[in-house]
């Protein structure tokens, strides 16, 4: 121990309060201890007694006993003195007395001053009930508890205006622990209210515990409210590092950061210059950092409002189950519709919350388990979309009893805007119905000069962008590929185009839907009514069957740039079916046609595809009622090239033939011709050339000439001429073998000297009825000479099988059947045995 001395010499005694003095009238002196009169150990303190000039000797008391002298000297004359201990200890923790001594005698004593050592047991803790917040001119309670067992408890409420209240400490069975009640009030808002709790017993009331964390109480007064704000943010992770700033006026002196729900205040800094900020820092944050904070700030002036609310929520609290986000309808939503966000977990949530990446549209929703999926979800609607909504979007999962601790976020979810710009085209280059394995290529086009194109598949939570691209004919486009094609590729498509320099996305285009064949074992059949070769305007049904179950039939023709036909499937006896009519069918409709099946499960997988039917539309070619297309697809491409083949092989197929039968006709021409020149007959000596004369055409001049005609018909076959007859005729009898030929004879009495004598035949070989020849006749010279009338007959030579080349009927006939050519011979009549008997071979 050491002690030190300022004006007086002390020396140490052992003098009791007992020893004789002589008790004058002497002023009392006062008696401080410094720093404080409650220290902790090992903290050095010095006792003042003042007292007068005229003091001697001043002595200090511990606990009645004499314990330290001060003796005046010469060079310093003071009216008081100074004891000071270092190191203070727990025996120092009594009560003390001063008095001093003059010529006249011994003052009075001071009063009692007890010095009070901390830091002897454990410290209890000390916060407000309910708030630490408190209105002005109103009351708190303070609460100092233990798990110590203590007799008694004291307040110490420190500053400039100190005070203290002890009280008798209580067990509190429910917390099973040792408390006191203090209550505290009115408070005002124009100073500061910070106080301490200790605990001691009653046999050493000097001996005190460690002080309780010191509790600021934080009045709400009128001054200008600070700002509060959590940097990186408000929604942190676990283990992460968060600094929230508190921005009061310049004249603040101490920043306050107060949790809602607490206790006590987390903190109290001073601000920092130049923005006179205070920082509080998180350096690692759990989960009993999740709440509501806000700050109080206090200048001379007093308390100010507090600030606005801050929350801070902890994610990852719930790290197993992490929800699902999606958009009902499509990532890209159109300005002013409507938008529903949908939020589902497997976990039991009680509640879910959509965030946004800038914090706006913060809003949660109760669960609902929802049966059929076997989940729980929450729809987040909003009714008219504004530029505000486009961002990242993520939900989470919460129970109502703690809604500062949420699970793990949900994968993120862009939602894009779109305005009212013309909406581009979406194609396809490989057709919509694809077998696993082939690729696929889409492009965005449009007439708009877009710098950015935008892919969506229905059902996904994003959308794939990719640069425009600019054609020298002034379109922008985008391609996207999707690779070789599987189960997963199958679905609805749109696309989107923008500008760089806004966020704003065009008008959807039409949707696409892309279809892979082959995700069923099985294949419908195809079958055509009323036929797979109709004319124009008929109607035609296009049957799909299938034994197997499908809700959905898929008609497709190939090279159709159209989308398919789809017919829901309607179940006959053990058959599911559909019916594709096409009234009034056009040279359009002809083509190649397949089906296909689906289930609504996965309307675009499809079966294997059906047998093709090939179905044709005879008759002129028709316009084609298609409209023009600006863009058109490579599908559509094969198919025209494929009609304009066709049609060319036509065209040239009909005119081979049209020059093949003008080859024939002209070469028929030339056969007749020669043919006629080849087979007249030839003409006896001297006989008179014979005349062709048509049965149907002839004419007499003389009435009564032809009432004296006598006709004789006569059948000749076509064999070897008996007694040196001869026939010519047009062709052999192996040409004709089973030609007739009639001879009709009249006789009549020629009055001149010429006979007629028959010409060229009809040209069919004449052939003789009864198998016996007609012989020649030549004309006797004599008989020739003589000018006696001789009788003439007509032979009419009837043929049934008639060349080409024969004449046509006249005209009054022409509904009739054609009538038998016939050739006249004049035949001369004679007596039997006038006939010469030299015959002319």
């Amino acid at each position: 121990m050491t002690f030190t001395f300022t004006a007086l010499l002390c020396l140490g005694l052992t003098l009791g309060l007992g020893t004789p003095v002589l008790a004058g009238a002497l002023p009392k002196p006062i008696l401080r201890a410094q720093p404080d009169s409650v220290v902790s150990q090992q903290t050095t303190v010095i006792f003042l007694c003042e007292g007068t000039t005229r003091a001697k000797e001043y002595y200090l008391y511990k606990d009645g006993h004499q314990y330290l002298r001060c003796t005046e000297t010469p060079q310093s004359c003071k009216d008081k003195a100074e004891f000071s201990i270092s190191k203070i200890d727990h025996y120092h923790a009594r009560q003390y007395r001063c008095r001093y001594q003059t010529d006249d005698g011994w003052s009075e004593y001071s009063d009692s001053l007890d010095l009070v050592v901390t830091g002897l047991y454990s410290k209890p803790s000390l916060s407000a009930q309910p708030s630490p917040v408190v209105t002005e001119g109103g009351t708190v309670t303070l609460q100092c508890v233990s798990w110590q067992s203590y007799h008694s408890f004291i307040l110490i409420k420190e500053g400039p205006q100190k005070r203290s209240w002890m009280l008798n400490s209580q067990y509190n069975s429910y917390t099973g622990q040792f408390q006191a009640l203090f209550y505290v009030g009115p408070v005002t808002s124009r100073k500061r209210w910070t106080f301490r709790c200790y605990s001691f017993n009653r046999n050493r009331p000097q001996e005190w515990s460690e002080p309780s964390d010191p509790l600021e109480l934080l009045v709400s007064g009128t001054l200008h409210k600070p700002t509060i704000k959590a940097e990186p943010g408000s929604v942190v992770s676990l283990r992460s590092v968060v600094t929230i700033w508190c921005q009061g006026t310049l004249d603040a002196e101490i920043c306050v950061l107060h949790k809602e729900g607490s206790q006590n205040p987390l903190d109290t800094q001073t601000p920092e210059k130049p923005e006179n900020k205070a920082k509080f820092s998180i350096p690692s944050v759990t989960q009993q950092h999740g709440g509501q904070y806000c700050c109080y700030c206090y200048s001379s002036a007093g308390w100010s409002e507090p600030s606005d609310t801050l929350e801070i929520v902890v994610i990852g609290i719930y790290y197993h189950n992490k929800p699902s986000l999606s958009v009902l309808s499509s990532p890209v939503v159109t300005l002013g519709r409507n938008m529903t966000l949908q939020c589902v977990s497997w976990e039991g949530y009680e509640k879910f919350i959509l965030t946004k990446d800038d914090q706006k549209f913060l809003s949660s929703l109760n669960s609902q388990f929802i049966h059929s999926i076997r989940q729980w979800q929450a729809l987040f609607s909003t009714d008219h979309v504004t530029q505000d909504h486009s961002g990242t979007f993520r939900c989470y999962g919460y129970y109502k009893h703690a809604p500062h601790w949420w699970s793990v976020p949900s994968e993120p979810l862009e939602i894009h805007v779109s305005g009212l710009s013309k909406k581009p085209s979406l194609l396809t280059h490989q057709g919509q119905i694809l077998d696993p394995g082939k690729s696929l290529t889409l492009q965005c086009c449009s007439d708009i000069n877009y710098d950015r194109f935008a892919l969506y598949k229905l059902g996904e939570a994003d959308v794939t962008q990719n640069g425009g691209q600019w054609t020298q004919s002034g379109l922008s486009l985008a391609n996207f590929t999707l690779g070789p094609v599987s189960r997963t590729t199958g679905g609805q498509y749109r696309c989107y185009g923008a500008h760089n320099l806004s966020s704003e996305w065009s008008a959807s285009s039409d949707p696409l839907n892309i279809l892979i064949t082959g995700q069923r074992s099985f294949s419908p059949s195809l079958s055509v009514k009323p036929n797979s070769t109709v004319h124009p305007g008929d109607n035609v049904t296009l049957l799909c069957q299938s034994t197997y179950k499908v809700d959905t039939f898929i008609l497709s023709k190939e090279g159709a740039a159209h989308q398919p036909q789809r017919l829901k499937s309607k179940s006959e006896a053990s058959d599911f079916q559909a019916e594709f009519s096409m009234s009034a069918v056009t040279s359009d409709h002809s083509g190649t046609y397949r089906c296909y099946g689906s289930q609504d499960s996965s309307p675009y997988l499809l079966t294997q595809a059906s047998e093709p039917v090939e179905l044709t539309v005879s008759g002129s070619i028709g316009t084609s009622t298609t409209p023009p297309s600006k863009f058109m697809p490579t599908a559509g491409l094969e198919g025209y090239l494929k009609a304009l083949v066709g049609v060319s092989v036509a065209f040239l197929l009909f005119l081979f033939i049209l020059i093949f039968l003008l080859l024939r006709r002209r070469h028929q021409g030339k056969f007749r011709k020669d043919a006629q020149k080849d087979t007249e007959l030839q003409l006896p000596r001297g006989a008179v050339e014979p005349v062709f004369r048509d049965r149907g055409s002839q004419k007499r001049s003389n009435p009564a000439a032809a009432t004296q005609e006598e006709s004789l018909y006569a059948s000749v076959k076509d064999t070897q001429p008996e007694n040196g007859a001869k026939v010519d005729s047009w062709r052999s009898a192996e040409e004709d073998p089973q030609g007739e030929t009639y001879a009709q004879v009249k006789g009549s009495r020629l009055r001149r000297a010429g006979a007629v004598l028959p010409s060229v035949m009809s040209g069919e070989v004449l052939d003789t009825k009864d198998g016996q020849a007609e012989n020649d006749r030549e004309m006797d010279s004599q008989a020739a000479e003589s000018e006696e009338p001789q009788d003439v007959t007509y032979a009419q030579l009837c043929t049934r099988s008639l060349r080409q080349g024969t004449a046509a009927p006249p005209p009054s006939q022409a509904e009739e059947a054609p009538e038998e050519s016939t050739v006249y011979a004049a035949l001369a009549v004679t007596q039997q045995g006038s006939v010469p008997s030299n015959k002319e071979q």
